[in-house]
């Protein structure tokens, strides 16, 4: 087995417990991310495209030998993910929690939305969660705390979901402007976005990564789709 599979190896063993083969574009996605480069996961539907941004993270802080602190029980905040729908951060944030138990990775995942409750932001201004899931507008609000900068500075990896929803409109825009300043305290997180059907991607990725550092990776789900037509 070469170094690029036993780096893979604990996601493909997780994918066989539960009877699934991991997809061409997922593994590419996986192998592109700990590599550290940004990128965008282009996927129709349904096709398994959160575990192919997801995963990637999650097996990189495995091969990392750093102990968890013993007092907080779980990593201060890796991995942002941000979401334009509402409705999809509680379905995003119970897909990713299943993941890290499943990989035993040492991350508290929890979503930040207008939905949230006042408590659990009072708590999150103390200490945010290793992944958090969030929306645009969320995140801007986030960010006017003056300890949430301290406190994104160990960010590793941006993922802007459902990102043909969000470029050419006014939120786009806002979060363009949020995701500058997110850089600005973590210049060394990775950027990824994802989407099912998008327009000039190459644009579409030269903008998710700001323009600051090379244009992130396109990667394909090619998979022959297969049609059935009723009249």
């Amino acid at each position: 087995m070469t170094d690029r599979s036993l780096r893979i190896k604990p996601a493909i063993d997780w994918f066989r417990r539960e009877g699934w083969t991991p997809r061409d574009f997922q593994v590419a996605a996986w192998h592109e991310s700990l590599d550290g480069r940004d990128g965008l996961v282009v996927s129709p539907t349904g096709s398994g495209k959160t575990l192919a941004v997801a995963i990637g993270p999650m097996l990189e802080r495995l091969a990392e030998s750093v102990p968890v602190d013993a007092d907080a029980d779980a990593d201060p905040l890796r991995v942002l993910w941000i979401t334009p729908l509402r409705a999809l951060a509680a379905d995003t944030t119970r897909a990713l929690k299943r993941a890290v138990d499943s990989l035993g990775i040492p991350w508290t995942v929890e979503q930040r939305t207008g939905d949230t409750s006042s408590s659990v932001k009072s708590r999150q201004k103390k200490r945010l969660p290793s992944v958090l899931v969030t929306t645009p507008e969320s995140l801007a609000l986030l960010l006017t705390w003056s300890q949430t900068h301290d406190q994104i500075a160990g960010v590793r990896t941006v993922i802007c979901d459902e990102w043909h929803e969000l470029l050419g409109s006014k939120r786009g825009s806002m979060l363009e402007l949020t995701l500058a300043r997110v850089r600005g305290v973590a210049p060394e997180a990775r950027s990824w976005g994802l989407s099912a059907t998008i327009g000039n991607i190459d644009v579409a990725a030269e903008v998710l990564s700001g323009g600051s550092r090379p244009t992130p990776r396109i990667v394909r789900d090619d998979t022959p789709k297969r049609i059935e037509v009723e009249t």
